[in-house]
């Protein structure tokens, strides 16, 4: 092999890593924290692993199942890790058996058939229940399971929750001491405990999906492996439970998961549901959701993200904006905002609002949830401000809220179209 083919070599190995650590890192991490039962042992062998696999790649070829080989190459890392430091020697010898020591680390393709498929598939829901432990408290492991299981920033989660970076650091270290001092297993609950940490789980694939959805940072609106990785494991979760939210939350995700194609245009600049090709919207998700909707609102009791999936399947049957049934979201939103009350379902309803009753009245409403602190850190609460005193002609004011929207939002898209505006006026 001369130098320019292990160049070349050594880019597609690259590449592949990548690829790999994009769509399956955070599922390789939940199997290594379940088989080592620890997070910083773990994300250390997650490393090693895929530095193992950069060198011995290039020279022995890629595995038929490159993430098993990572997850029993990042176990027998740490395993000799465990052994060179002379600790926990319990758990070493525990781990050893259960890996089968007779392999060689050399040996990449016995080494990728290791580690069973299932196990791994279900490894992040595994690690969602036992972050989302009654023991725990619910600040903490929604932030938590962000964290570790979804691999979301600080950064990330703390704006997801109109907090500080630091705020949300400090409640994530406490979710890993809690694990660690009371001894929570890395493994789903009974039949009869599922159902008690339902409502944490659905929170966290919802903001899983909300930052895949809208990310919160950088050159792209979207983030795909996030909304892929959300609806995946709330299919997994509904195999799981029978629970109407699960229907909603799943339903809601594919529904709006269906206007992916109309959401930027060949530049990766926003359009606006408005302005959107609806031709592009992709039918079998509308319908898929449109069922599931159905089923969800036939049940006696529904709730928080079953109302939102029926606002977006009012939307998925309409024509064009004009011929949307305003009315009914309305009506929708303001049920939502009786099961859940928050300023920023506030803000969303009204966009209803000034449809059906103008602008004039949401602008109103608008200015009311300006006076809350949480808001004047939105910059989706000053886009929305603009936008209204744009339609009743008060174009100075919309120019310093767009100014204002631009000094908040950190995603490039948003700056752009915010610039757009501002241009316009």
């Amino acid at each position: 092999m001369n130098k320019e083919q292990k160049l070349i070599t050594n880019e597609v190995v690259k590449e592949k890593l990548a690829t790999i650590y994009r769509d399956e890192g955070r599922r390789i991490y939940a199997t290594l924290i379940r088989s080592l039962g620890d997070f910083e042992l773990a994300e250390e062998a997650l490393h090693d692993a895929f530095s193992a696999a950069l060198s011995k790649w290039q020279s022995q070829g890629i595995p038929e199942k490159p993430a098993n080989w990572l997850v029993s190459t990042g176990r027998f890392q740490a395993i000799d890790q465990l052994r060179r430091q002379h600790r926990h020697r319990e758990i070493v010898a525990q781990l050893a058996n259960e890996s089968s020591t007779k392999v060689e680390i050399s040996d990449e393709f016995a080494l990728s058939n290791s580690v069973d498929d299932e196990l791994i598939s279900d490894d992040q829901l595994r690690l969602i229940f036992t972050c989302c432990h009654p023991a725990i408290d619910i600040k903490v492991q929604v932030a938590l399971t962000l964290r570790e299981v979804c691999g979301l920033t600080t950064q990330e989660i703390a704006s997801a929750f109109l907090t500080s970076a630091s705020t949300m650091a400090q409640r994530i270290v406490r979710g890993k001491q809690k694990i660690r001092d009371a001894n929570i297993p890395f493994q789903l609950p009974s039949t009869e405990q599922l159902h008690s940490r339902v409502d944490a789980v659905l929170s966290v694939i919802y903001l899983v999906y909300n930052e895949g959805y809208s990310a919160s940072f950088g050159d792209s609106v979207t983030r795909t492996e996030l909304t892929v990785e959300a609806i995946r494991l709330a299919r997994l979760l509904q195999s799981l439970v029978a629970d109407t939210e699960i229907t909603g939350l799943l339903a809601l995700m594919l529904l709006n998961g269906s206007r992916h194609n109309a959401r930027t245009n060949k530049d990766g600049d926003i359009i606006i549901l408005a302005e959107q090709d609806r031709s592009l919207w992709d039918q079998a998700l509308i319908q898929e959701g449109i069922a599931l909707v159905q089923s969800a609102t036939a049940k006696s009791e529904y709730g928080f993200y079953t109302i939102q999936a029926a606002i977006a399947a009012v939307h998925a049957q309409a024509s064009d904006a004009n011929n949307t049934d305003w009315e009914q979201i309305l009506a929708w939103y303001s049920l939502l905002l009786h099961v859940a009350p928050s300023p920023v379902i506030e803000l969303n309803r009204t966009v209803a609002v000034a449809m059906h009753h103008g602008p004039e009245a949401a602008l109103v409403l608008v200015e009311q949830l300006l006076q809350q602190k949480v808001m004047q850190k939105y910059h989706l609460c000053y886009a929305t401000y603009a936008e209204f005193l744009t339609r009743v002609g008060r174009k100075k004011e919309a120019r310093a809220a767009l100014e204002h929207a631009l000094t908040l939002t950190k995603q490039i898209p948003e700056q752009r179209i915010l610039k757009r505006k501002l241009a316009a006026l």
